[in-house]
């Protein structure tokens, strides 16, 4: 069921309309995307290419990385938006979610009637067939860990599994592939899938097994309350068959209670020995941690470099996944030893002057707070300090104020960026950061907020000192500073 009928929606007129049937994909010989510089829509564009066809986009913001890699795959991209571009008619277009109904593109296509699916709709047309296997990775937190752990473990037990993660892994710098082998590993994002769709795009993906790592309320753009959000994940352990296998994080009760929501073959992980896989003797150590993998009455020393619980969780549920597929104890310790994580998951980003530089995509405060756990764990003896920007449609509400003002107990000084401001904001809704900082300082820790990158830099060069680490959180570019700070630090901007 969708989340927000579109029929309540005043322009509903131009939501509800025919839509061509789209041919297969040995008959698609050409496809435009319009919002192809999207991590996801990137990546989709990079899997069209390899299936062999003339690939094509348009998007108003054209820049690196996703530029430099669509280039490097021979995929032209249009800056800005015209009709034109759809002239002539590919075989299909992609409208990204980020469309409305009057987008040029999107309405053209609408208006000539071309064959068009939303993102979720065209991967899982051409992608998610009979003949693959769709491993499926959702949750509030840990998704894209989890679905790049997983494809990790498969790729290095000597599988060649396709897969799609919102997310590039330092072992390979890859986030796509087409694969050869059945499993197709998807990253199941619960936000909506198009202008004309507005189910989750997870509802598309066909699981026959999947994860849920964690259920939070988030999106509130687009969910209207904790129920609506927790009935979406209902709706999606729903569609596994009784042949499928769902792993549910079951030190989360809300979590666990999604398995009377399924047919399918339940397996709970987590730390607490209850769980069927589960992690035992957990330890920190010098490179990450260490614990003990339990899994049907066997057991495996296992070592990870990503520090933290919510890691050691993301390892347990890829774990669980590859075990179905296959994979053996021993060739999973083997691989989540050797897995370097994700870009933009706790990513080093420089050490200038013995200032440690980590760039991590946590927005949720749930994952804010787990960041700053797992990375003053990780660097008991340092100084840390860590740097904000509530910057998703979530963060920027006053929703979470409370737990944000909780989230940084463990950190010893935090700089709170003001939340961008846009034209359809409800100033009553909005976060307020001088209230958040308030609450951290009232909480013990120095805390301080600032408007912009540019004026605050110079400030944090003077604060900065040999043997602190700084911990950035956003999940935008933050206005440049994972790469200016390391830049300013080194005295070279």
């Amino acid at each position: 069921m969708p989340r927000r009928p579109i029929d309540d929606l005043p322009d509903a007129a131009l939501r509800r309309f025919p839509r061509p049937d789209v041919p297969p994909l040995a008959q698609i010989d050409d496809v435009h995307l319009i919002g192809i510089c999207g991590t996801g829509m990137g990546a989709l564009a990079g899997l069209f290419k390899q299936a062999g066809m003339d690939v094509r986009g348009a998007d108003d913001g054209v820049y690196p990385p996703m530029s430099t890699h669509l280039a490097e795959q021979g995929i032209p991209v249009q800056e800005g938006y015209d009709p034109a571009h759809l002239d002539p008619a590919p075989d299909l277009t992609v409208v990204g979610n980020a469309c409305t109904p009057t987008h040029p593109e999107a309405a053209y296509a609408r208006e000539e009637r071309l064959p068009q699916q939303s993102f979720p709709e065209a991967l899982a047309h051409c992608f998610l067939t009979d003949a693959r296997r769709p491993l499926v990775v959702t949750g509030t937190h840990g998704k894209t860990t989890t679905t790049g752990l997983l494809v990790h473990l498969l790729r290095h037990a000597g599988q060649d599994p396709g897969f799609l993660v919102g997310g590039v892994t330092k072992n390979t710098g890859q986030s796509y592939a087409l694969g050869s082998d059945a499993p197709f590993v998807v990253e199941g994002d619960e936000y909506d899938s198009a202008y004309f769709d507005k189910r989750p795009k997870f509802m598309h993906y066909r699981p026959q097994s999947a994860v849920v790592s964690s259920v939070e309320f988030d999106h509130a753009d687009i969910f209207a309350d904790r129920d609506d959000y927790r009935g979406a994940f209902e709706d999606f352990v729903g569609l596994l068959n009784r042949d499928g296998l769902l792993a549910l994080c079951g030190d989360d009760p809300d979590v666990r209670a999604l398995a009377d929501h399924t047919s399918a073959t339940v397996r709970t992980y987590g730390l607490a020995p209850s769980n069927d896989v589960y992690a035992d003797d957990r330890a920190s150590t010098a490179t990450g941690q260490a614990f003990t993998l339990r899994m049907n009455g066997k057991s495996e020393d296992v070592r990870l470099s990503l520090p933290g619980r919510h890691n050691v969780e993301n390892a347990l549920a890829a774990a669980l996944l590859a075990r179905r597929e296959g994979v053996s104890l021993p060739q999973i310790a083997a691989g989540l030893a050797s897995f370097e994580g994700m870009k933009r998951r706790q990513e080093v980003r420089g050490r200038p002057n013995d200032v440690l530089v980590i760039d991590d995509f946590a927005h949720h405060p749930t994952a804010v707070a787990a960041t700053v756990e797992a990375i003053r764990t990780a660097h008991p003896d340092r100084r840390l300090i860590a740097l904000f920007e509530p910057r998703s449609n979530t963060s920027r509400r006053a929703l979470f104020q409370a737990e944000y003002g909780r989230a940084f107990d463990a950190a010893d000084r935090v700089f709170l960026k003001a939340p961008p401001v846009r034209h359809n904001d409800d100033p009553d809704a909005m976060l307020d950061p001088d209230a958040v900082v308030q609450t951290i300082r009232d909480r013990g820790t120095p805390a301080t907020t600032f408007d912009d990158v540019n004026a605050v830099l110079p400030t944090l060069v003077d604060i900065f000192q040999p043997g602190d680490v700084a911990l950035l959180m956003s999940n935008g570019s933050f206005d440049g500073l994972p790469e200016r700070l390391p830049a300013a630090l080194a005295g070279s901007e």
